[in-house]
């Protein structure tokens, strides 16, 4: 195979742009390899109209190029219309659970929590104390602890002092 003959690049780049179509069609995404089909596309025409190889290799990146700058806007404001519906632990922050046995507010301690059917250590976020039977919101999940805000009880906005003698 002669990768310096126009011959050979026609090919690959008619290679490239069926790979990068299909591709696109079967992945999760909007608009990432598509560009790259229409750079390989225009290439490959060129190849096969008798183009240099240079040439090719020119207007497969500049229309590579012009076609993400047009398409990647779409991209994010398409994406934008339809959020993507929070995977893995992420999907408990913003959700409301019930404390079952007492946080401890400083220190770090965890009390217990229950999320939907799930039981679920828990610390304040704030560092206040929050007891049994509140209503607390999920900040975050902090390795398999999630970090919560009370609802239920009016809080400080800045976690309590310690005294120190």
């Amino acid at each position: 195979m002669d990768f310096g003959s126009p011959d050979t690049w026609r090919w690959v780049f008619l290679f490239v742009a069926a790979a990068c179509t299909i591709g696109e069609i079967a992945l999760a995404g909007t608009f990432f390899l598509l560009p790259f089909a229409a750079g390989a596309l225009v290439a490959s025409v060129a190849g096969f109209a008798g183009a240099a190889v240079g040439l090719e290799w020119l207007l497969f990146v500049a229309v590579s190029g012009a076609s993400s700058a047009v398409l990647w806007p779409l991209r994010r404001r398409l994406d934008a219309r339809n959020p993507r519906a929070e995977i893995g632990a992420n999907r408990w922050a913003g959700r409301q659970a019930y404390v079952l046995r007492d946080i401890p507010g400083p220190g770090g301690q965890s009390g217990l929590v229950r999320l939907d059917r799930e039981e679920w250590r828990a610390e304040s976020l704030l560092g206040i104390p929050i007891a049994a039977g509140s209503t607390v919101l999920v900040s975050r999940v902090d390795g398999t602890r999630l970090i919560v805000l009370p609802l239920d009880e009016q809080y400080p906005t800045a976690p309590p002092a310690t005294e120190k003698e």
